[in-house]
């Protein structure tokens, strides 16, 4: 599966467009990125990964051991979000570390620079989700997914929760989205999780296919 451009085995034809838009420092929200991408081109969709950017120098960098080395890395693998990306998409996954119960400025960052699609309505109509990562186990995933609910709203954007839709809900996730806990950093994604981050990608392909297919999500 190709990182940037990720697309299913089958032709294509009558196929939906994914993009997975995050900020990912230690790999947890990219583990759940990728598990999303490989869910949605199981039902056929092609999918975009794409990674925001830093926005603060090496200096600052430098003070969290790693933080440059990996971020380097990632942006090797990974091209940065652009609003084409957002208007190709017929459905959009962001995802997100918490800061202090919310989205992280990286990719707020990205989301604010959507205001002129924003206002050609070139948003209205698409898919959204939201999946997150926290250092802690009551550390704000919940709420940090809800309040990405606000701007896919004002985005005009279809938002399609998990809810309990599969088994695998039972044992991990929130029925908001996709979530995972990284501690220290060192934790690993568990298989559990990245089941529910797969089935998040397969749930957001089938309802934008549907509503593709139904012709209603045109922006007007």
């Amino acid at each position: 599966m190709d990182s940037s451009s990720a697309s299913s085995s089958g032709d294509g034809s009558g196929g939906v467009n994914v993009l997975i838009a995050f900020y990912s420092r230690d790999g947890h929200v990219e583990a759940l990125a990728k598990a999303m991408a490989e869910g949605a081109a199981s039902e056929g969709a092609t999918v975009r990964l794409r990674r925001a950017r830093e926005l603060v120098g090496p200096e600052v960098m430098a003070k969290a051991p790693g933080w440059a080395e990996k971020a380097q890395h990632m942006n090797e693998q990974y091209e940065a979000p652009k609003g084409d990306d957002a208007v190709w998409a017929d459905a959009i996954l962001f995802g997100t570390p918490t800061r202090f119960g919310s989205i992280c400025s990286e990719l707020k960052a990205y989301i604010d620079s959507l205001g002129g699609l924003w206002f050609q309505g070139k948003l209205n109509g698409k898919v959204g989700g939201a999946f997150s990562s926290t250092a802690s186990l009551h550390g704000g995933n919940e709420s940090t997914i809800i309040g990405m609910y606000n701007f896919m709203a004002h985005l005009g954007m279809i938002l399609v929760p998990l809810g309990y839709t599969d088994q695998i809900m039972f044992k991990a996730g929130t029925p908001y989205g996709a979530t995972t806990t990284a501690g220290d950093g060192s934790r690993v994604v568990t298989e559990e999780e990245l089941s529910v981050a797969r089935h998040q990608g397969k749930r957001t392909a089938q309802v934008a296919r549907a509503l593709k297919a139904a012709n209603i999500t045109v922006s007007k």
